[in-house]
């Protein structure tokens, strides 16, 4: 763990130990901490490992070359 990272949790602690004696602020608390905890779960499921990515770059080409490519409209991207 890195000095900034100690000196934030100390920050987070201390902050939760100063509101720790209001029900009404610490259920503020657990809220905004699962929201912003699910923000970073969502964004961590949708990022893909560069092996995803060139694997499908690379079916893209191989699909290419063999002439399997069917036009799409652009109009029909949006639906």
């Amino acid at each position: 763990m890195t000095s900034l990272q100690m000196q934030l949790n100390s920050e987070l602690f201390g902050a939760l130990q100063v509101i720790s004696e209001d029900e009404g602020l610490m259920k503020k608390a657990v809220r905004s901490l699962k929201r912003i905890a699910s923000q970073k779960k969502a964004a961590d499921e949708n990022v893909m490992s560069m092996s995803e990515l060139e694997e499908i770059v690379r079916q893209g080409e191989k699909e290419i070359a063999e002439g399997n490519i069917h036009p799409i409209a652009i109009d029909d991207l949006w639906k």
